[in-house]
């Protein structure tokens, strides 16, 4: 999950969970302040290790390094005790008044286990029982990147701070509107751009209740007198919801997936139901089999006929995709020795492999189907490229950027 969804998670727990309030206000630090700083720096400490993706020059850091020992439960109470250590000395200099050592271990270590599960939803992986074990456990529920998400997680504690001071709520209301409401606009925008489009109607319904969210509440005062917790709790309610919601939808795609993998008498090595962006109903099915990866995207707003025939006589056949692997050469299998080729197949987890001639040069693909490409004539996320010259030879090898 992006890192800023991850400082949303915190701050929004530590408002609705431990007293927390805003970050910044008048009045310098306090008490309540620094928990909610604890929580939300702690939902977002785990990403530091992109610190050293960006000063080392290894590119293979992205897949072997990412999401390590600093999203490991095993070393999450190294991290909690670490940060507790540095926030006590920093309070104890600039004389803050601060929880104690104790409270802010407790707090650090709520923040990063935030980040940790919320990362473990999501289909990238995460080696949480890192340096002891290397896998990278996935639950597949959430996509990287889910505005609806980081909306619930935030539009509640904007709503609490709007309410909170009764003689300038309205100032604050038409701020967050002017700033707020015009994003479902940009974000269609963007969306157009990567391939993954959202319904005008869908925009003008975000952007309404965007709307509503904020101004609804100022009509008659009647959000002043909602405690500035219990909106907070309030949202904090709905993002458990949401993901409840996300592990009914997964588990309804997945039967989908394997119904549609038994229909196909598909030989399975590895199944999953991915989340598509950006509605919940959305779902990529992947089929890993011996000769390549079968794409079955379904929808859960309607039901396919093969859910519900009661033979394989269907009216329509099953839509899906298939990326086969390239025959084996030995190109293919000099491309499999290589090093950082190994790290990206113990990487992916519906591989496919792809070899073609580039004049003299002789290259050979890999990529993962979890990761598709976003735009046209763009390869997609993930792909690995490996060219040898007549003889065999490594000529070139990398990541495949343009």
């Amino acid at each position: 999950m992006d890192t800023i969804t991850h400082g949303f998670a915190g701050a929004l727990m530590g408002k609705a969970l431990f007293g927390g309030r805003d970050l910044v206000r008048g009045g310098g630090m306090t008490r309540q302040r620094a928990v909610t700083w604890s929580l939300m720096l702690g939902a977002i400490f785990p990403d530091i290790d992109v610190v050293r993706d960006m000063v080392s020059k290894d590119p293979m850091l992205i897949v072997t390094w990412h999401r390590s020992i600093t999203h490991s439960l095993i070393c999450l109470p190294i991290w909690a005790l670490l940060l507790a250590a540095l926030s006590t000395w920093l309070a104890r200099v600039m004389k803050w008044e601060a929880p104690s050592f104790g409270a802010f271990a407790g707090l650090y270590g709520i923040g990063i286990l935030s980040h940790i599960l919320l990362d473990l939803v999501t289909t990238f992986g995460t080696m949480i029982w890192s340096p002891l074990g290397w896998s990278r456990p996935a639950w597949d529920l959430i996509f990287i990147i889910d505005l609806t998400f980081t909306v619930i997680l935030l539009v509640p504690q904007l709503i609490a701070w709007m309410n909170a001071a009764e003689q300038s709520s309205i100032r604050r209301m038409v701020l967050l509107c002017v700033i707020f409401m015009p994003l479902p606009f940009l974000i269609s925008i963007f969306l157009q751009n990567v391939g993954a489009p959202i319904s005008r109607l869908t925009t003008v319904v975000a952007t309404a209740l965007l709307g509503a969210a904020f101004v609804l509440p100022i009509v008659g005062g009647w959000g002043g007198r909602v405690a500035y917790a219990v909106w907070n709790r309030m949202g904090f309610l709905a993002a458990c919801a949401y993901l409840g919601a996300t592990i009914f939808a997964h588990h309804a795609a997945k039967q989908r997936v394997q119904k549609f993998a038994e229909l196909e008498h598909l030989q399975v090595d590895a199944i999953g139901a991915l989340p598509f962006p950006p509605s919940l109903w959305q779902w990529d099915g992947l089929v890993r089999t011996p000769h390549g990866v079968y794409e079955f995207r379904t929808d859960l707003a309607t039901t396919p006929d093969f859910m519900t025939a009661k033979n394989t006589d269907f009216a329509d056949p099953i839509e899906y995709n298939l990326y086969p692997d390239a025959p084996g050469n030995r190109f293919v299998e000099l491309a499999k020795r290589v090093p950082e080729v190994q790290k990206v197949l113990w990487f992916a987890r519906f591989p496919v492999v792809r070899f073609h001639q580039e004049g003299a040069y002789s290259v050979v693909e890999f990529s993962d189907v979890r990761f598709p490409s976003v735009r046209r004539n763009r390869p997609a996320a993930f792909t690995y490229r490996v060219r040898f010259d007549g003889s065999g030879t490594v000529v070139s090898k990398g990541w495949l950027r343009n």
